[in-house]
This record gives structure tokens, C-alpha cells and sequence, in this order.
């Protein structure tokens, strides 16, 4: 955890439910798609802001489990839109050092866009840089389920024994287990609400409620956000002198 009090460090692991594309997109009387298209655009500018915060770990809500609801059109076109943004940025990103990783349930993905997902992992699993996850196909309540089932089936083959599992087990079996909890989730468009993002992982984190839609959020914005965090009190139910 980290440390206790004001003016303390900034956050090492920030994760975004970007949130507004749509929105963006009726305002200027074009296609939701094309608000889409913009908010990828703006994921390359505060992933590349990353290192100057010293924020190790960027976790991005890109497609929830939920979504699967919208339009037809618009469920294609975001699939399409993944697709060329893995193939087009994965070069950058191993160049930049920036390792990638992809949360949520790949069993309903098109297989082009896993073998995609699959590759990327592959290319930049040697960077040392910032983290970068992408939580496709995700949702908080379906990765408890998938951990818990997981728990279960090693407790059924004698793997673990029931009376082990602690809080400290599940974490080990969700699909973060390799992340750090996120020290400040940031959700932008004004709506205030986690939409089933990181549930179990961000029971201790700060929250940021912001008006900005994902388009218009700036490194600038981005920075401000990460500097106001040292400045929060944080006791983990603990009381300070």
C-alpha cells in the first residue's frame, strides 16, 4: 500500500474508464464510430505521458461486457477499430518501450482480433517501460466468476485447501494478477458512476469524477489529475494522529 498521508507520492498504477466518445461525436453531428476513432487517437498522448508522472501502469476500460448491447453497427465497428489500432501501434509501443497486456473474457472475440491480442503480448513482453492494459471484453462481476470457478476447480483437485482462501487467494486468480491494485481510477464525461470496472482490485483506490469527454482529456488534465492525488489523504481505515 502506499504510504499513509498528505503530499504523499503520486499514483503508481492509474486506470481510466474513458468514457464519452459517443457523446463527442453528437455534438459535432458525426457517427459515434467517429468519436471512437478519436478517443483511440488519445490513448497514444496519455500512455506517452506516462513516464514524466512516474505512472508504471496505465489500465484502460476499452470495451465492456456489457457493451455487447449497443448497435450492431457500432459492436463492429469498435471490433474493426480494435483491430487497426493493435496492428498499427504494436511497433511504436515495442519501440517505446511499452509493455501491453489484455484483461477480460477473449472466448467472444473474432479470432483475427485474439491472435492480434496474443501478438502483441508476445512483441512487447520483454519492455521494461510503462504497463499498458487493455480491459477488452471486460467486466469486474464476470472476472470474480471466472476467478471464483478457477478457485473452486483447484479446490476440487486438491490443489488448495478450502480453509486457505483468504482475500489473499482470489486476487491470484484474477486476470490482474500480475498489476499492482490501481491507486486512482479517473472517469471521464461527467458521469459518476465504476460501471463494473475493477471491482474487487480498486477497493482502496482514489476516484476522480471528471466532465471532460475521453477526446478532449489532455496529458495537461491527465498531469493535474495524477498531482492532486499526493495531496489526499490516505488511511486505509486507519486513523491519523
Amino acid at each position: 500500500m502506499a504510504q499513509t498521508g498528505r503530499n504523499g507520492p503520486g499514483p503508481r498504477h492509474v486506470a481510466i474508464i474513458m468514457d464519452g466518445n459517443g457523446r463527442w461525436a453528437t455534438q459535432r453531428g458525426r457517427p459515434r464510430l467517429f468519436g471512437h476513432h478519436a478517443g483511440a487517437r488519445r490513448v497514444r498522448e496519455i500512455v506517452e505521458a506516462c513516464p514524466a508522472l512516474n505512472v508504471d501502469y496505465l489500465t484502460i476500460f476499452a470495451f465492456s461486457t456489457e457493451n455487447w448491447k449497443r448497435t450492431q453497427v457500432e459492436v463492429a465497428g469498435l471490433m474493426s477499430l480494435f483491430r487497426r489500432y493493435i496492428f498499427k501501434e504494436m511497433q511504436d509501443f515495442v519501440k517505446e518501450n511499452v509493455r501491453v497486456r489484455f484483461i477480460g473474457d477473449r472466448v467472444k472475440l473474432d479470432r483475427k482480433l485474439i491472435g492480434l491480442m496474443d501478438e502483441a503480448e508476445a512483441m512487447t513482453a520483454h519492455c521494461t517501460g510503462t504497463n499498458l492494459t487493455i480491459a477488452l471484453n471486460y467486466g469486474g462481476r464476470d472476472e470474480v466468476a471466472r476467478a471464483t470457478k478457477r478457485l473452486a476447480e483447484d479446490a476440487a483437485k486438491g490443489r488448495l485447501k478450502p480453509e486457505a482462501v483468504d482475500e489473499e487467494t482470489l486476487p491470484k486468480y484474477l486476470d490482474t494478477c500480475v498489476l499492482p491494485d490501481p491507486d486512482l481510477v479517473i472517469r471521464t464525461s461527467g458521469e459518476a458512476r465504476i460501471s463494473n470496472f475493477l471491482l474487487w482490485q480498486s477497493a482502496y483506490s482514489e476516484y476522480e469524477f471528471i466532465d471532460t469527454l475521453w477526446p478532449d482529456f489532455t496529458a495537461e488534465e491527465f498531469a493535474r489529475l495524477t498531482g492532486s492525488y499526493g495531496l489526499r489523504d490516505r488511511r486505509y481505515g486507519a486513523v491519523t494522529a
